[in-house]
C-alpha cells in the first residue's frame, strides 16, 4: 500500500509539472489563439481608418459578404483594379496586412495625363501608413504588369467594366487579369447590372450585361464559377435620365458632370438607393 501511494504522489507531481491533467505539455499557458480569417475581416471593416460616410455605404456594398464570396483569405496576394479613392483599399489592405498577405493597387496610368498623375499621387499619400495598410504596391492598369505574372491569388474589380467598354479596352484588361493570376486564382467582378434585354451595351449608361462580362472573361481564358445576389437591388429600374450616375452616391441632375439642375426632382432616384449590381466569380483553370 505504501508503494502504491508513493507512485500516486509521483504521478501527481508529474501532472503538475506538465500543467495539470488533460493539458498539452507543449502549449504555452498564456498563448493567444490566432484570429480566424472572418474575425480579421470583421476587424478591418470596423477599422477606425474608415469614415462614417464610408461605413454608411456598407449597406449597399456589403464588403464582408462580397470578400467572403470571392474567397479572399488574409494570407493571399490580391490585386484590386482601379481602386479609385480607396473605399475597398481601406478594408482589403489592413485585412491582408493582418494575415501576412500582399495588396496591389492597379491604378490608372499616371503617365496618361496630369489628372491621372494627381489621382495616383493622392492615393499613395492616403495609404502611406504602413502600420495600418502594410506595403501598398501601386501598379498601373495598361502600363506593365498589374503584379508579377502568375503571382496573384485574386484579382478584384468593383464597378469599372463599363469604363473599360467605353474606352474599348475591356478585353485587353481581362487578358491582363488572367496573366497576373496563379492557376486556380480567382477573378471577382462587381458591376452595375444591365437587363439582358437592354439595347445598348457599350457602357455608356454605366450598366453592363452579365453576359458581356462572362464573354470577356471567357475570351481571356477564365471559367465561370458562380454568381451571387449579395449586391442586387430589385428597386433599380435602370432607365434613369443620366444613367447609373443619376442614383446615389453620384446623384447627377444634369447631362454634364459637375453641373446641377436645381429643378430636377431627385426624390424617386434617392428612394431607389444605389444600383443593382452583379457579383461574379471566375477562376483561372489549374494547369
Amino acid at each position: 500500500m505504501r508503494f502504491m501511494m508513493a507512485g500516486a504522489g509521483a504521478a501527481a507531481l508529474v501532472l503538475a509539472a506538465c500543467g495539470g491533467s488533460g493539458t498539452n505539455a507543449d502549449a504555452a499557458p498564456d498563448e493567444t489563439p490566432t484570429p480566424d480569417a472572418s474575425a480579421l475581416l470583421d476587424g478591418a471593416i470596423a477599422g477606425e481608418n474608415r469614415s462614417e460616410e464610408e461605413r454608411a455605404r456598407d449597406a449597399w456594398r456589403h464588403p464582408g459578404e462580397t470578400i467572403r464570396f470571392f474567397g479572399v483569405e488574409p494570407s493571399m496576394t490580391v490585386v484590386e483594379v482601379w481602386p479609385g479613392g480607396g473605399w475597398y483599399t481601406k478594408i482589403l489592405a489592413p485585412y491582408l496586412k493582418s494575415g501576412g498577405g500582399a495588396y496591389y493597387a492597379a491604378h490608372v496610368d499616371p503617365a496618361a495625363n496630369e489628372r491621372s498623375a494627381a489621382r495616383v499621387e493622392s492615393f499613395r499619400t492616403d495609404f502611406a501608413d504602413a502600420d495600418i495598410y502594410g506595403d501598398v504596391r501601386v501598379t498601373a492598369l495598361g502600363a506593365g504588369a498589374l503584379a508579377p505574372d502568375g503571382s496573384a491569388d485574386a484579382v478584384l474589380t468593383f464597378r469599372n467594366v463599363h469604363n473599360w467598354l467605353i474606352a474599348g479596352k475591356a478585353q485587353k484588361y481581362f487578358d491582363a487579369f488572367y496573366a497576373a493570376l496563379k492557376p486556380g486564382g480567382v477573378l471577382g467582378v462587381v458591376e452595375h447590372r444591365a437587363d439582358e434585354s437592354a439595347d445598348d451595351n457599350d457602357g455608356s449608361s454605366g450598366y453592363v450585361k452579365e453576359s458581356t462580362v462572362k464573354a470577356l472573361a471567357g475570351a481571356a481564358g477564365f471559367e465561370f464559377v458562380e454568381a451571387s445576389e449579395i449586391n442586387a437591388n430589385p428597386a433599380d429600374t435602370k432607365d434613369h435620365p443620366f444613367g447609373v450616375w443619376t442614383l446615389p452616391p453620384v446623384r447627377r441632375s444634369a447631362a454634364s458632370n459637375g453641373l446641377e439642375d436645381p429643378e430636377f426632382d431627385r426624390a424617386k432616384y434617392d428612394a431607389i438607393g444605389e444600383s443593382d449590381r452583379m457579383t461574379l466569380k471566375f477562376v483561372k483553370p489549374a494547369e
